[in-house]
């Protein structure tokens, strides 16, 4: 059963919620090995001159713009880190657990494409798998359960400690705790081999994300409602498009 052998436990802390522009403030790796101490490699990243962390960010995780340009490192440097640790653990088949897949490593990507360093992709020549998002697989095996799905709320539905929300560090042990968890809880979770594991979750993301923007669409309150609401399916991250060529 997977989730009783070595995991791979990530997650990050950024500047906001747009993938495409946002940057990565701090990010957690962290090997799960039964039997030992979990070890996190943590980075703290150094925005540059020419980016300030949102007031609005700075009060989520508490990390300021000038704490990051004193004490972070340069952002080649780490993002080239990151990306190859976890190439490293996912080319030896150990899963990477990491809550909202598709926000963390769509992130990932860009800002490694911003500073021109080898992304996770372009280091294993495919697409990260195989990814465990504990987000997807309690929307598959509570569907109808009421209230927030967010990692907190999990915690607490699931009786798993959460010792820091908001830390990078403290996120992507929860995430594994919750993982574990829930294979527990669903043996037929647990026993599937990790490669159908990971394209069921592509499916059940994609059907969670159409159900969820129907009912923005169609069946939310009013101040809610959005009739033209669009929710991407990508899973575990939103394909890289280049840009369009601009034409004089």
């Amino acid at each position: 059963m997977w989730h009783r052998e070595q995991l791979v436990a990530f997650d990050t802390e950024s500047s906001g919620v747009d993938t495409e522009n946002d940057r990565i403030v701090t990010a957690t790796v962290i090997p799960i090995i039964p039997g030992s101490k979990p070890e996190p490699i943590q980075w703290l990243i150094n925005p540059g001159d020419d980016f300030e962390i949102p007031e609005a960010a700075t009060k989520v995780h508490g990390i300021t713009t000038a704490h990051a340009r004193e004490h972070g490192r340069p952002p080649a440097e780490a993002l080239a880190e990151i990306a190859a640790e976890l190439a490293a653990q996912l080319s030896h088949g150990v899963p990477v657990v990491v809550m909202n897949a598709a926000y963390d490593l769509t992130l990932l990507d860009r800002d490694c494409r911003r500073h021109g360093v080898t992304t996770l992709s372009q280091w294993l020549d495919r697409e990260p798998a195989p990814v465990i998002d504990p987000g997807v697989l309690d929307k598959k095996v509570d569907r109808r359960r009421k209230g927030k799905r967010t990692l907190t709320a999990l915690c607490q539905h699931y009786q798993v400690r959460l010792d820091g929300a908001h830390d990078a560090t403290e996120d992507a042990l929860a995430a594994a705790r919750v993982a574990w968890r829930i294979a527990e809880m669903h043996p037929h979770i647990a026993r599937m081999p990790l490669e159908q594991l990971h394209r069921d979750q592509k499916a059940w993301r994609f059907e969670q994300c159409r159900s969820l923007e129907q009912w923005f669409r169609t069946r939310a309150p009013a101040d809610r409602r959005d009739p033209d609401k669009v929710i991407p399916r990508d899973w575990p991250m939103i394909p890289w498009t280049e840009p369009a060529e601009v034409v004089a």
